[in-house]
């Protein structure tokens, strides 16, 4: 449940940075080592290198970034603050009923938010972020829903599996936005005798949006379905009801305050645009209440 606006403008950023970082070495290897990268098989390479390892990256960069973004503040284990030891203990209870081989870090940062998050690379290195303004407007029982729901996202691997998915999607749009745009300019050259190299990048960096434009929507599609599957979780570890009770509170908090969390979020619902449902990461608030409810 962690802020969509933050996390894709973080995503993009540290992506970014990667993305220089890997051209100026790519430069430095062919301007002083002779390293020549030609050929569809050497872009592929080059897709692959650039498209999975800005997401992997990401990826091993998420607890570092979600602590320093957001200001989490991990809580100790052994803290001497009751409500602080108890959402650790509550946290650490769902981790052993999800079978984690080893218990999340558990932190608290400062926001009015209605929000929650887990990050991390793997099952065995993960953290589970609660803010401050959902401990204060959700009762004990609907917090233990939605870290249910959060140790499921850890249980299921979905931080890997999004990351792959993103990295392959990165890939294929970096090798096919280069492949076509080199197309477009072959046939243009062909038959008025223009293009270059200004043209080509052009081209290229307007596919690159419309192939990540779609690239997105099969990632939200796939997030959407994770979703689903993390309410599961949070059923079976926290219990249904105390489940579909944080989702019914995140409903009543959309339909009394209109959240701008939830807007940014995107779990309110599919209640816009044809486009904003597609790019949508969370299923509408409804319907996942209803499959809860369904699935006795």
């Amino acid at each position: 449940m962690w802020s969509m606006a933050k996390r894709v403008s973080l995503f993009l950023l540290t992506n970014i940075l990667i993305y220089f970082t890997l051209s100026v070495t790519l430069g430095i290897l062919q301007a002083y080592f002779g390293v020549s990268l030609q050929g569809y098989s050497y872009l592929l390479v080059i897709a692959v290198v650039f498209g999975m390892g800005g997401a992997i990256i990401s990826l091993f960069m998420s607890k570092w970034m979600a602590k320093k973004f957001h200001g989490v503040q991990i809580i100790d284990p052994n803290s001497r603050d009751p409500h602080a030891a108890k959402l650790v203990q509550t946290v650490h209870r769902l981790a052993q009923a999800a079978n984690l081989p080893k218990m999340p870090e558990v932190g608290i940062y400062d926001s009015p938010e209605v929000n929650a998050f887990a990050t991390g690379p793997s099952k065995s290195d993960s953290l589970v972020a609660v803010s401050s303004g959902l401990l204060q407007k959700m009762t004990p029982d609907e917090v233990e829903g939605v870290l249910g729901h959060e140790i499921a996202h850890i249980a299921n691997g979905d931080m890997v599996t999004m990351t792959l998915l993103q990295g392959v999607i990165n890939t294929l749009v970096i090798f096919l936005a280069n492949i076509l745009a080199r197309v477009i300019v072959s046939q243009m050259r062909d038959e008025r005798g223009g293009g270059g190299f200004f043209m080509y990048f052009a081209i290229r960096i307007v596919l690159e949006i419309i192939l990540t434009l779609l690239g997105s929507m099969v990632v939200a599609a796939f997030s959407r379905y994770r979703e689903f599957r993390a309410d599961a979780g949070g059923a079976k570890f926290a219990g249904r009801q105390k489940m579909i009770a944080a989702l019914e509170r995140l409903r009543g908090q959309f339909i009394d305050n209109e959240d701008k969390a939830f807007q940014s979020m995107k779990i309110s619902g599919h209640r816009g645009s044809a486009l904003a449902a597609l790019m949508a990461t969370h299923p509408s608030l409804d319907v996942r209440i209803e499959r809860l409810r369904q699935n006795r």
